[in-house]
């Protein structure tokens, strides 16, 4: 991918904290591409071109999937990128798909969605 790889991904991040996050959420989840820091944009990248090449290599049939089966590869794929960046992370950074709340279960949908809608 060229350009701002992970753009679409940050994008459909705030947008999903917006409508799935109960309550006022931390500074941190909305802050806007520009001020990301660079380990967390290079994260959204790698994840986001992860994400455009499972479409790719499934020849679009990605949109057979579930919601929730979009949701955990995005999941599982950012858990990875957390080992990557972050040598100690708090388990609720690594938690697994079952033990992530719901708003950040549909955020993470919502990204795969998004990254799809792109092509």
């Amino acid at each position: 991918m060229t350009g701002e790889s992970g753009r679409t991904f940050r994008d459909a991040w705030i947008a999903g904290v917006g409508k799935h996050f109960p309550g006022e959420p931390k500074p941190s989840y909305v802050t806007p591409w520009a001020q990301t820091p660079d380990w967390e944009r290079r994260a959204a990248a790698a994840v986001q071109d992860q994400v455009h090449d499972f479409i790719q290599v499934s020849d679009g049939n990605t949109s057979k999937l579930t919601r929730e089966q979009k949701g955990r590869f995005v999941a599982v794929c950012w858990i990875a990128q957390i080992h990557k960046h972050i040598e100690s992370p708090k388990p609720a950074y690594v938690a697994d798909w079952d033990h992530l709340p719901e708003w950040q279960r549909e955020t993470d949908a919502d990204i795969f969605e998004a990254i799809e809608r792109e092509g």
